[in-house]
């Protein structure tokens, strides 16, 4: 076991009194209306200088950059070593609370968050403890995922678990997820606050569920295509809707607009859940960072493994019987899986309907809004390679 040391903050982070997350609470904007979108940084809505993937990819920065304060804030009010062991898993220390510079997250969740704002005629300050509480919400349910799912990496470092235990790391994610509400409590404007922290608890809920169902999974022999779409509703869907609706909120958006970011984000949470699928199988390991075929080895059911076992074709049969075989499933076994997979239309049918899930979630937004900045990032969803 590692000696505790404290985690280096930078100055401001540990905070007193009422603002303790980082930034004082903003105040409600009064009307909404394209004559009404308030100046934003560059990195939100210019497309011009190299298409949306471009744009898109700056969102997701510049989203990073503007959570960074209030996340490291909320870390701060943890007591050691449960501020290091937070540190750690999101990228700026090392498991001595030496900071470094890593790989983080994509921020996909926090940039939709602000995406909305703006889209509602809202600001980015307005939004960014939303933002930032989406993200926390996010990262809680990563260090369950991997003690759930035993996994022993995470952006190329062993995982919180493999860090400080199993016991520690469930204690962390649940830190993360007290952290998630108090952040958005005390942050988004008070005439939406109620709200604001109902949406987010009822996310949480789903979002369990969503990740018992695919647990469960793992003990059965086959999963229906509906199951499987329920579930990733859940696991993936219910927190990008949330993250879309609570930009909508802190925008002062009506009941109509917020409702209908809120099926936006779900129809584009079930996008990124089955091109993540798919990519799994077909990526390049040396673009996704991730082992070949690491679902195929696991036997995960994943969306284009229910194809192919529900295809009742040749191809489908071989891969039944490879995936249910008692042997392990070596990288070939597991190469020769994805092949019976591809024949047996399990590719063809998952990025099917992804893009099916992508035209319901463009056609979910409200006409009068300013959308550019949501349909960029549902591209780089739909179409990115890792």
């Amino acid at each position: 076991m590692r000696a505790s040391k404290p985690t280096r903050t930078t100055a401001g982070q540990r905070l007193e009194g009422m603002r303790r997350w980082g930034l004082t609470r903003p105040t409600m904007m009064k009307t909404i209306g394209h004559s009404e979108i308030r100046q934003r940084p560059a990195e939100y809505g210019q497309h011009s200088d190299g298409g949306p993937h471009v744009a898109a990819r700056r969102q997701l920065a510049a989203a990073r950059l503007a959570i960074e304060p209030v996340l490291r804030a909320a870390v701060a009010s943890l007591s050691e070593p449960m501020d290091r062991m937070a540190g750690y898993h999101f990228g700026w220390c090392d498991a001595e609370g030496v900071e470094i510079t890593g790989l983080q997250g994509k921020a996909l969740r926090p940039a939709l968050t602000f995406a909305a704002a703006v889209a509602c005629g809202g600001t980015i300050e307005n939004a960014t403890h939303a933002a930032a509480a989406v993200e926390l919400l996010h990262n809680f349910s990563l260090v369950h995922d991997d003690v759930m799912d035993e996994d022993r990496f995470r952006h190329g470092r062993p995982t919180v678990w493999r860090v400080w235990g199993e016991t520690n790391a469930t204690l962390l994610g649940d830190a993360l997820q007290a952290l998630a509400l108090g952040v958005l409590s005390d942050g988004v404007p008070e005439s939406v606050t109620a709200e604001a922290v109902i949406r987010l608890a009822r996310a949480t809920v789903t979002l369990c569920r969503g990740q018992y169902e695919d647990c469960a999974f793992a003990a059965r022999s086959s999963v229906t295509v509906d199951e499987y779409l329920t579930m990733a509703a859940g696991k993936t869907g219910a927190l990008l809707g949330c993250a879309c609706a609570l930009g909508a909120l802190c925008a002062g958006a009506d009941h109509r607009v917020v409702s209908a970011m809120h099926t936006f984000g779900c129809e584009l949470g079930l996008v990124f859940q089955l091109v993540d699928d798919a990519i799994d199988i077909w990526g390049d390991p040396e673009v996704t960072g991730k082992p070949a075929h690491s679902d195929l080895i696991q036997r995960k059911q994943s969306f284009p493994v229910v194809c192919a076992l529900a295809s009742d074709t040749g191809p489908g049969r071989e891969f039944a019987r490879l995936y249910h075989a008692r042997q392990p499933m070596t990288a070939q076994r597991a190469a020769r899986a994805a092949s019976l997979i591809e024949e047996a239309g399990g590719r063809q049918r998952t990025l099917g309907r992804a893009a099916t899930a992508l035209e319901s979630a463009l056609g979910a937004l409200p006409p009068e809004i300013a959308a550019a900045d949501l349909t960029a990032l549902a591209h780089l969803v739909a179409y990115r390679d890792k």
